[in-house]
């Protein structure tokens, strides 16, 4: 597992090392916009049985490899796999979105959930990470990641997705001591579950707070931030001699990035509402920037696309420290060609933007 990496752009970026050019990946590179993933669906039966076949998962993480040329492979996985290794019973309903059988609401029920091992309740994910990195034979780095504790408690205590977060932030200001019982739980496990994604082949990691954006300032920094940060500080940061770059990505969260870039993490991912070049100067070099054409451009022309990643890596300017990235996750009634012109417009244009 030991082989070196062919192409590690994105490693070093990440790390704000210099590259030949800024590398390129999309979240959610491996779902629903490819007509090869939906097929292999369909063979699967379900969403949660792609998920939970390491060789499936393994394949479904690969597809977008071998029509584009990403400088990165994630691993194709869901973020509310802890949640639902603590027993609460995670389903999914056609156009509904995700769903638990169990949610949680009370300090009684928060005390009893456990910590999941991830070499038991998650074995699956962590044989899904080994399987691919044999499979990549050193291509491309593999990305593992998580849900933020704050993202993951939304789910587990609304039951599901939800429009007006009204019964985590019921209990956010009613008994804030109850959901930090939970928020530091689901810290402890995504530390556990992150450092075993790592030692199973994750070659960098990322946290997604989807839902960091919905809270206030304070209330940001107290039941999202805090435990983002907790985890960064939790989390191994090198194996086999080479580094494991983190990065946080709060959707909504472009107010905060100072702060976010005082975690200690390795990288911000940025959405489409904040200018890079603002970003930029805010982190001021302290981490690296992951981001953030709005998914929408990939519905325009080919020549509005080029024309929106020109804008973009100009905007971040010259220099390491970038990973082009959508502002969130491509849209499934993307046009796959579209990506494609996408991911080869940033390998083309960004040349010019670091020193050969």
């Amino acid at each position: 597992m030991n082989q070196p990496l062919l192409n590690d752009r994105y490693i070093k970026a990440a790390l704000q090392q210099p590259t030949d050019r800024t590398p390129v990946w999309m979240m959610r590179q491996a779902g629903r916009y490819l007509p090869e993933y939906r097929e292999l669906r369909a063979e699967a039966g379900s969403f949660m049985d792609l998920c939970t076949n390491p060789e499936l998962a393994c394949e479904v993480t690969l597809q977008p490899l071998r029509r584009y040329p990403l400088d990165a492979a994630i691993l194709f996985s869901d973020i509310l796999t802890i949640p639902d290794a603590m027993g609460l019973g995670l389903y999914f309903t056609p156009g509904e979105g995700p769903a638990f059988k169990n949610p949680v609401r009370n300090a009684k029920e928060i005390a009893a959930l456990p910590i999941p091992d991830p070499n038991q309740e998650l074995k699956y994910v962590t044989d899904a990470v080994s399987t691919i990195r044999h499979e990549l034979k050193g291509e491309v780095p593999l990305i593992g990641f998580s849900g933020s504790p704050w993202t993951l408690a939304t789910y587990m205590v609304e039951g599901g997705t939800t429009k007006n977060f009204s019964q985590v932030k019921g209990l956010m200001y009613e008994q804030p001591q109850v959901l930090h019982q939970l928020l530091d739980k689901l810290a402890d496990s995504i530390i556990t579950y992150l450092n075993a994604q790592v030692e199973a082949g994750a070659q960098a990691l990322m946290i997604f707070d989807t839902w960091g954006g919905v809270l206030i300032p304070r209330d940001y920094q107290e039941f999202s931030l805090r435990y983002m940060s907790k985890i960064v500080q939790g989390l191994v940061r090198e194996k086999d001699g080479q580094q494991i770059p983190v990065t946080l990505f709060t959707k909504g969260g472009g107010k905060w990035l100072d702060l976010m870039a005082a975690t200690g993490c390795d990288c911000l991912g940025v959405d489409w509402t904040t200018n890079l070049s603002e970003a930029r100067q805010i982190v001021d070099g302290k981490v690296a920037l992951q981001g953030n054409m709005d998914p929408s451009i990939l519905y325009g022309s080919d020549e509005r696309i080029r024309q929106e990643v020109e804008t973009i890596l100009a905007s971040y300017g010259h220099g390491s420290g970038h990973v082009f990235n959508l502002g969130h996750g491509i849209h499934q009634t993307v046009d796959p060609e579209k990506a494609g012109v996408f991911v080869n417009a940033v390998h083309e244009l960004s040349k010019k933007y670091h020193i050969q």
